[in-house]
């Protein structure tokens, strides 16, 4: 059942009067996620740095419903829209320096291709793969985000989090179960938290030779991803020992659509918006991608997207 965003819930707004960041009601979360597609958030905070969002989230209604978002490019917001306050994380928590030898501090809000460049720029290799991430460091840390045979948290020292009451934390990747596009915190008994920041560790290295790394993976990205359509990049993890594009491509799939969502023909592990799509669209198609692999070839093929919100 969708929600009327006519008529938002009574939101307590005295409370923010000290803070610096923007506050706005009844958004189009669709301008904000890479499908370019979803309904609408009750609201969105965009914080004017780390200070400011913990002030935020500790004037908050403890029973708010919160929802970070940073690029946008793994989530997707169903066409009845999102209950309670969407963190807009992107161009927000934004540092990014050397804190260490080869140790750099990246905050939330930082892009994978930024920081794979800032690396090179810095004569420190390991980085590079970080180019061909679609997101940015809040949401890779989420999910061990990678691409070409390297990962997020092989990269990772520490990480700093912001509770749900506004408290920091610093933690070690001990303290998570860490997988495949797969992380989740070891119990620990509290409220939800978010990634904040994190520091990694990179060894010494050619600035020049990253630096022509990170072209030759980006121009293999645009040879073989279909980048000139709306997409949220790879939606299914790939199966132990094989690919989800080889298995969807192998059930005749590729160019399949559901209203204005695609399989894409480039590349049979994305789905691209064509045109038009709805959020309903999209899932509708990622749920008879899915249902038709495991049919034919008997694998079930899981989402790397994460799906939120209420129907329309």
């Amino acid at each position: 059942m969708s929600m009327d965003m006519r008529e938002p819930k009574k939101f307590i707004v005295e409370p923010f009067g000290g803070l610096r960041g923007t506050l706005t009601h009844d958004v189009d979360m669709s301008r904000h996620l890479s499908w370019r597609a979803g309904g609408r958030a009750e609201r969105t905070y965009r914080p004017a740095d780390l200070d400011d969002l913990c002030a935020f989230l500790r004037a908050l209604p403890p029973d708010e419903p919160v929802t970070a978002v940073g690029l946008g490019s793994n989530l997707l917001i169903r066409d009845g829209g999102l209950r309670g306050t969407v963190l807009l994380m992107h161009a927000a928590l934004s540092e990014l320096r050397l804190v260490g030898e080869g140790i750099v501090y990246a905050q939330a809000g930082v892009p994978g291709a930024k920081l794979a460049r800032f690396a090179a720029l810095h004569d420190l290799a390991g980085a590079q793969f970080f180019a061909g991430i679609p997101g940015t460091m809040g949401g890779m840390l989420a999910m061990n985000a990678g691409c070409y045979g390297s990962a997020t948290w092989e990269r990772v020292m520490r990480v700093q989090t912001v509770r749900r009451d506004g408290t920091l934390r610093e933690r070690s990747p001990a303290e998570y179960e860490i997988g495949y596009r797969h992380v989740v915190r070891l119990p620990d008994p509290g409220m939800d938290e978010w990634f904040t920041a994190a520091r990694l560790y990179f060894s010494p290295g050619d600035g020049a030779a990253s630096r022509e790394a990170i072209r030759e993976l980006l121009s293999r990205r645009i040879a073989s991803q279909p980048l000139h359509l709306p997409n949220a990049g790879s939606v299914f993890r790939n199966p132990p020992n094989d690919h989800a594009a080889r298995l969807i491509e192998s059930c005749g799939l590729k160019g399949k659509r559901i209203g204005g969502a695609r399989v894409s023909e480039k590349h049979a592990n994305f789905i691209v918006n064509a045109g038009g799509a709805t959020a309903a669209d999209i899932e509708n198609l990622i749920t008879e991608v899915r249902e038709t692999v495991k049919r034919e070839t008997g694998i079930d093929l899981h989402p790397e997207v994460r799906i939120v919100g209420d129907k329309a």
